[in-house]
């Protein structure tokens, strides 16, 4: 048996309410109070498309060994990188092996189940027995533009796997159409996209049901035979025409959380079906359609052991974990789409080294450290001889992920005068849990969110990004804990 085993969703923190999009742009076009409902996810700003991915690999891969991975794959359509695979780098940030398969998926908004067939694919034709996909976008509307208020943020991961199944891959259908709707070339930030009844009525209330008809025939299925039919459009009108024409009852019909994340592009069907299995129960049959010059639809059947699963809530505790982002001019900084002053300090010269990163790759991606094997002293980063002076062991040291073991904050402070587009730089000395200390930059957070001995996580975030050679170099993040809003 082939399927997911384990799933999850990553939703930033911040949450950027559309009529606050409106007061600011409305001006410009008028039209956007059609779309002003709800709100959209937005990152942080030292978040990306990777690091979304990152974050939703590591929830994904709870319970389970890293070194059983076999193959990573990434999905996004604004990757940082066009030549250095972005997987590797996710891979090196989940702590997986070095000897492992790995790919870039891209080019389209079905990527995502691009690469998801693959992993599934991979694991059937016995190449290896466990592959994550990866999948992240933080795509960009102009200021003013329609895009900028349906696109929101996101990643999703998907871990496949021939043992411990809860979901089981049944079949897919798969159609290609060179549909021109959105276009990003390869030297454009921003989404283009062309009139919207041609994406309405030529695209998605035309190609989803192709596509979901021509699964139900390969199959001999219809639609009442599935438990929830998951497909992404955040047109509203497109999707009541799609669910009349299917025959779709509302209970089957899974949520696009337009209102509370928005469209975030590849990730955004395997968000939809994370969220979907968080109340899946055995037996369950679950239909999954992207939609991207084309479509992919994917058959599974939800097995019982769903039912021991454990911390279902993937998705819906991202979603309750947030924060509103009052200021629409805060959101176009932090995305680079006006320019802002972070002070001299702001002008110093990112220089990334190479070959130091590259000796150092294992404590700069991965996190990784190092436990003596005479007295058990944990350090970061590793290091040859133990730091215990009264111990000086030598090249007696076992590896080990300091970040998936947290830590407490052990100092920390506030600092106005640190070059930051999010003032003021929080930062601190944070203890290891099982031992060792360092200082990190502290995010997802305000300064009443920290305390002296209080709990945090590691977040693989952006350290700098240096804008001569166009370099994003990563690094990792303390995240205090929060109480979830209910």
């Amino acid at each position: 048996m082939v399927g997911i085993s384990s799933y999850a969703g990553y939703i930033p923190r911040y949450r950027l309410n559309r009529m606050t999009v409106f007061g600011a742009m409305g001006w410009l076009n008028p039209v956007l109070i059609a779309a002003a409902r709800g709100e959209k996810a937005v990152c942080n700003f030292d978040e990306d498309a990777l690091t979304m991915a990152v974050t939703a690999g590591i929830e994904c891969l709870k319970g389970f060994e890293r070194e059983d991975l076999e193959a990573v794959y990434f999905a996004s359509t604004t990757a940082p990188y066009r030549e250095r695979q972005n997987a590797g780098i996710v891979a090196a940030a989940l702590y997986a092996p070095e000897e492992i398969r790995s790919v870039d998926f891209a080019g389209s908004l079905k990527a995502g189940t691009g690469a998801l067939l693959a992993a599934l694919e991979f694991v059937a034709a016995g190449n290896g027995s466990k592959a994550v996909v990866c999948a992240g976008d933080c795509r960009l509307g102009k200021a003013g533009s329609v895009q900028e208020m349906y696109f929101g943020d996101a990643g999703a991961a998907m871990l496949l796997s021939d043992d411990e199944v809860i979901a089981e891959f049944k079949g897919s259908y798969s159609m290609t159409r060179d549909f021109v709707d959105h276009m990003r070339g390869s030297d454009t930030r921003y989404d283009r996209q062309w009139e919207e009844r041609w994406i309405r009525d030529f695209g998605y209330a035309r190609f989803i049901p192709w596509a979901i008809e021509g699964l139900c025939a390969k199959y001999g299925l219809s639609t009442d035979d599935f438990s929830k039919v998951i497909y992404p459009c955040y047109l509203g009108g497109a999707r009541r025409r799609i669910d009349a024409e299917l025959g779709l009852e509302p209970e089957q019909v899974q949520d696009s959380m337009q209102e509370s994340v928005g469209d975030s592009g590849a990730p955004h069907p395997l968000l939809m079906l994370a969220r979907a299995l968080e109340e899946a129960v055995p037996g369950d049959r679950l239909l999954l359609v992207s939609y991207g010059n084309g479509c992919d639809a994917l058959y599974f059947e939800v097995t019982e052991a769903i039912t021991a699963f454990k911390e279902r809530e993937r998705v819906s505790r991202w979603l309750k974990r947030r924060a509103d982002l009052d200021s629409h001019h805060k959101y176009l900084v932090w995305r680079d789409m006006i320019p802002a002053d972070a002070g001299l300090r702001g002008e110093e010269d990112y220089t990334t080294r190479w070959t130091l990163e590259w000796r150092e790759h294992k404590a700069i991606l991965g996190l990784e450290g190092t436990v003596c094997r005479a007295c058990g002293t944990q350090q970061w980063p590793p290091r040859r001889v133990c730091i215990n002076p009264e111990c000086g062991a030598v090249d007696e040291m076992d590896e080990v992920c300091i970040a998936e073991k947290g830590g407490t904050i052990f100092t920390f402070t506030s600092d106005l005068l640190a070059a930051t587009l999010n003032p003021p730089n929080i930062y601190g000395n944070v203890k290891f849990e099982g031992g060792g200390r360092a200082m990190f930059d502290f995010t997802d957070c305000i300064l009443e969110d920290c305390a002296v001995g209080k709990p945090v996580d590691f977040s693989f975030r952006i350290k700098f990004y240096d804008p001569r050679r166009d370099i994003t170099f990563y690094f990792w993040k303390a995240v205090p804990a929060q109480e979830e809003v209910v």
